[in-house]
């Protein structure tokens, strides 16, 4: 049985990222790694999974770079004098699944000449978490584009919130992408609602 990893990136910030590492995580058993945090440190984007899983499987590893500002981590990481390099930032070890959560977008800056995209191996199998507002269905459409001129090998979106059929239908059509599927707007997310969403992507993740 071959083994995954997932790099899930956002169109922008507050998309519903972390919500979907949830999912893919719980519908996966796999380990969760994020390996930049900018700010929030006490309650970090890993303290979040660990309390929305409910699988006894999932390891939770280590961030690379915990930074105390919540910025851009080029920024943050000038304020705690630190640099971070992509090519330090190595993956950890794991005998199943892998999602690795990104930072922000894509061409988010984590120093003067490289993004979040320089964190994408070949290997990995990067999902899009996109949220219909006005200006996603060009930031999606960037996104897409971005990834493919690095050769990524992009899976598919996600929608995360309320539905626009309108919006999805042309961004499955002019990015030719596939959308795997749609996470609601909650009233809140729990382990239970969480684990109902991973056994409604489970198929279709297993598949990819």
């Amino acid at each position: 049985m071959t083994h995954s990893k997932f790099f899930i990136t956002g169109i922008s910030t507050e998309v519903g990222k972390t919500i979907v590492s949830a999912i893919v995580t719980e519908a996966l058993e796999a380990d969760y790694w994020k390996p930049i945090q900018s700010g929030d440190l006490d309650n970090s984007d890993s303290d979040k999974i660990e309390r929305l899983i409910s699988n006894p499987k999932t390891k939770i590893h280590p961030n690379s770079y915990a930074l105390k500002t919540p910025m851009s981590p080029h920024a943050a990481a000038e304020i705690d004098g630190v640099r971070i390099e992509a090519g330090k930032i190595t993956a950890p070890e794991v005998s199943g699944d892998l999602v690795i959560e990104g930072a922000g977008g894509l061409l988010v800056p984590l120093n003067d000449t490289e993004t979040i995209a320089d964190l994408i191996k070949p290997d990995y199998k990067v999902l899009i978490v996109s949220r219909n507002y006005l200006g996603s269905i060009n930031h999606t459409l960037l996104t897409i584009e971005a990834l493919k001129q690095r050769g990524a090998q992009v899976k598919g979106i996600i929608i995360s919130g309320d539905e626009n059929p309108s919006t999805e239908r042309i961004i499955g059509k002019m990015g030719k992408i596939p959308i795997l599927g749609r996470v609601a707007e909650e009233s809140f997310f729990d382990k239970a609602v969480v684990k109902k969403y991973a056994e409604m992507f489970s198929p279709v993740l297993r598949a990819l």
